[in-house]
């Protein structure tokens, strides 16, 4: 193992991440709330500390392997989170433990959604546009931004890439890591302005229509009030939140084709997307009908607008709420908990297992239903009409033993903090698949709960977050020979 380039790599991974601290300087001087001292000191000893971790390797020159990549993912998400907890712990307006304020930054970071917070309508107008950012970043992950900037720093990034993308394909979009990198980002900063500005258009100001683009391109869920999007009761607000939790939910890749043919019926020629569609489309059929059938909302029209909304921002694994559908019948939150398993597509910024694993299950399952049926019968499991290899097949089902192990460990885990079942099954769901809200004691935010499962939790988000073996091989003793 090479230390030297993983300090390296992660010291000027931390000086780049020391500068988001200064956005939030320039919002808390616009509104005058006193809060700029705490994101100066948490500038200060960010750099410091990155500068610190660089400058003993700053003449490094090894070249990185896909070990050293594959640390330096991990651990700059862990030791990201941790320097993010700095203004949350120096704020005036917060009395935070450092247990609540690093699982509020992994929260934000891995785009989870799950909250300590509470009062959030009274909170420093920079708390509030830094817990929005922290998603924004993590959304398309700070990896793939450092993926660009690097090489201009004379650190290649290939391993950070292979070890940080999502999903099944590796394909780069264009023939350089930096140019792929820099297509995504403006693909993502491209949405992040559209939405800010239709949601302005649809009555927010601009200060929440910045904020709630950033969770919403990010599939974050954080918002700046304790009632999220439910606290503008605006059907122009949620179609907006609606059309782009909808888009990022989208291989960014399949968005970047789009763009380039300036065909939009690319997006019907991807496997991937129709069933994606099929599941967002399943889903607000079965939550709207039963709301309306079950009397539940006399008015077809509520019925189907807070079904619509509620479908797509748990599926999606966004997580807003326009309105408390815990409290809806039994069967309505467990089902969109259960949409949540399969949730966005690879190469979005959503959580889940994934659409496409999803698909190549459902279709292997067939195809052992059919070769029951005929034993002697070539049956080739396709994917955008191409052959899928027995390789891609094993490593979907890898993964998913490996999320069923993790997921059981964790809900288990849970229980011995004392969590009840409905909470604990819920809260495991809301980290692992990088949802946010939960059921039972976790269904209005997590402060409510011990340390130790706020720290159990923490690490089922980052386990969501890079897709479970990014971070479980970093346990097996196989990785640390050197």
């Amino acid at each position: 193992m090479q230390f030297s380039i993983v300090f390296k790599t992660i010291g000027l991974l931390l000086m780049v991440f020391s500068l988001t601290q200064l956005p939030p300087v320039i919002v808390d001087f616009i509104y005058a709330q006193n809060e700029y001292k705490s994101f100066v000191t948490a500038f200060t000893l960010t750099l410091i500390s990155g500068f610190i971790l660089w400058v003993p390797f700053r003449k490094s020159k090894k070249d990185f392997r896909i070990r050293e990549g594959v640390l330096v993912v991990v651990s700059f998400w862990f030791v990201l989170s941790i320097f993010a907890t700095t203004p949350f712990l120096l704020s005036t307006s917060l009395s935070m433990s450092f247990s609540d304020a690093f699982f509020e930054s992994m929260s934000g970071l891995t785009t989870t959604g799950a909250t300590v917070l509470s009062g959030l309508d009274d909170l420093p107008k920079a708390i509030l546009y830094y817990r929005q950012q922290l998603q924004w970043l993590g959304g398309m992950g700070i990896i793939v931004l450092a993926v660009a900037i690097l090489p201009m720093l004379g650190v290649g990034g290939m391993e950070l890439y292979h070890a940080e993308s999502s999903g099944i394909s590796k394909d780069r979009l264009t023939p350089k890591l930096t140019q792929t990198a820099k297509a995504l980002w403006k693909i993502y900063i491209s949405f992040t302005i559209i939405c800010a500005i239709g949601y302005y258009l649809a009555g927010m100001d601009w200060f929440d229509a910045i904020g709630h683009s950033y969770s919403t391109v990010a599939i974050g869920g954080f918002s700046t009030h304790d009632a999220s999007i439910g606290y503008f009761d605006s059907v122009a607000i949620e179609s907006v939140a609606i059309i782009f939790m909808l888009l990022a939910g989208i291989n960014f890749s399949l968005h970047f084709f789009v763009w380039q043919k300036k065909n939009v019926f690319t997006y019907t020629q991807d496997s991937e997307f129709k069933a994606y569609i099929f599941v967002l489309i399943a889903s607000i059929a079965l939550v709207s009908i039963y709301l309306f059938n079950s009397g539940y909302y006399q008015s077809a029209d509520d019925a189907f607008r807070f079904g619509i909304f509620q479908s797509v921002s748990i599926a999606t694994t966004t997580g807003f709420a326009s309105t408390n559908f815990s409290l809806w019948p039994l069967i309505l939150p467990v089902l969109l908990i259960f949409s949540s398993f399969v949730g966005a597509c690879a190469g979005s910024t959503g959580g889940g297992i994934k659409v496409v694993r999803m698909l190549l299950m459902f279709k292997l399952a067939m195809k052992e239903i059919k070769k029951f049926i005929h034993p002697n019968a070539q049956i080739n499991i396709k994917l955008n009409q191409k052959s899928v290899s027995e390789a891609v097949l094993v490593s979907v089902w890898g993964f998913f033993s490996l999320y069923v192990v993790a997921f059981v460990i964790i809900m288990i885990a849970l229980m011995f903090t004392g969590l009840d079942q409905v909470t604990a099954f819920s809260a495991t769901a809301a980290s692992i698949n990088n949802l946010g809200p939960g059921l039972g004691d976790v269904a209005a935010n997590y402060g409510g709960i011990s340390d130790a499962s706020k720290w159990t939790l923490s690490f089922s988000m980052l386990l969501g977050r890079l897709e479970i073996l990014t971070l479980m091989v970093l346990l097996h003793k196989a990785f640390w020979r050197f």
